[in-house]
């Protein structure tokens, strides 16, 4: 009897242990941010800056960089190796001839980890030489914490970003119009004489007005993640979560959130400003941030000549909030 009793106590111990260090390893796997689309500006987070797997998050940057690098119209013929990639597919098949376009929306309404990887070959000729070029992206784009091992976003202990930079890889992306389509795109028809369609699996981008474009991503290792750029009017932001089960409606709730806290204001006027007492600089369109109750006052402006004998016609106007630079904006000077 004894012996039973002990041995039910130790059951119980093991149990409380696991399902304790199960919450701490969630605890510390959970994080979101939520940027200004303009500005790339941190409006609230929590872990924003914390080094995470983004699982098929990735693919946003896969896209951005074949869009730049390739025709939409471009053939490119399936591996073997592509198509028998791991994970979710859109069932290509070796020797398949496929335009890049259509890769294109089968990476991001589908998250195909064969299209990831057919784009890779095609783009770079392997998907080594594409991991380079994505890493390279990444580090001349200020993603300092972002490191890529492959195309797709599968777990590997190296491949790791942040839930901002993750929102900024969206909103550089974003920034070109091809990629704006295809992310944007609730229903793809990639057979103009047949039904044969593609549904976006971002539940947001089908659902709700303000959610304009996204993408999901899950393994195991990551959780459920997911970027959503939402637009109200003339305010744009960007949502990351990573591993967070109740997405759909965490990202609801902050875009109400941020589309109720913050509006856009003008912080400077276009128009002519002294530079210095025998220079002046214009402001050709003015400065909007997006801002919340009590931020005005904290906004300051600060106008640079370059020293560079080369751009001796411009300056740079940085403005602050508090002392976080949000825009940079350069500015032709002229004589008075």
């Amino acid at each position: 009897m004894r012996k039973f009793i002990l041995f039910v106590i130790v059951c119980c111990l093991v149990i409380f242990t696991l399902n304790f260090r199960g919450q701490d390893v969630s605890a510390a796997y959970h994080s979101y941010a939520v940027i200004d689309a303009k500005t790339g500006r941190l409006l609230f987070g929590e872990n924003p800056h914390e080094r995470l797997p983004i699982a098929s998050l990735t693919k946003v940057w896969t896209a951005l960089i074949a869009i730049e690098q390739n025709d939409l119209k471009d053939i490119v013929t399936v591996s073997d190796k592509a198509a028998g990639a791991e994970g979710s597919s859109i069932y290509l098949k070796g020797g398949d001839e496929v335009e890049v376009e259509k890769l294109l929306y089968g990476l991001m309404l589908r998250s195909g980890n064969d299209a990831a990887t057919a784009l890779s070959e095609f783009t770079a000729g392997s998907v080594e030489e594409f991991v380079d070029m994505m890493n390279e992206k990444a580090v001349f784009s200020g993603l300092e914490n972002t490191v890529f091992t492959n195309p797709s976003g599968l777990h590997d202990e190296e491949h790791l970003s942040t839930a901002y930079e993750t929102a900024l890889m969206m909103k550089l992306a974003m920034e070109n119009e091809t990629f704006r389509k295809i992310a944007s795109t609730p229903l793809y028809r990639y057979n103009d004489s047949g039904p044969n369609a593609w549904q976006n699996k971002h539940r947001l981008v089908r659902q709700d007005k303000r959610a304009i474009a996204g993408k999901t991503g899950y393994t195991k290792s990551a959780g459920r993640t997911l970027v959503t750029f939402f637009e109200d009017g003339d305010r744009s932001i960007i949502i990351v979560t990573l591993n967070n089960s109740d997405d759909w409606k965490v990202h609801k709730q902050m875009a109400d959130r941020a589309f109720s806290e913050y509006e856009m204001t003008t912080v400077v006027k276009k128009g002519k400003y002294e530079v210095t007492p025998k220079l002046i600089g214009t402001l050709e369109e003015p400065i909007s941030l997006l801002l919340k109750e009590g931020e005005e006052d904290k906004v300051k402006s600060v106008v640079k000549i370059f020293r560079d004998p080369n751009r001796k016609n411009e300056a740079i106007w940085h403005v602050y909030i508090d002392d976080e630079l949000v825009v940079s904006r350069i500015v032709p000077i002229n004589k008075k």
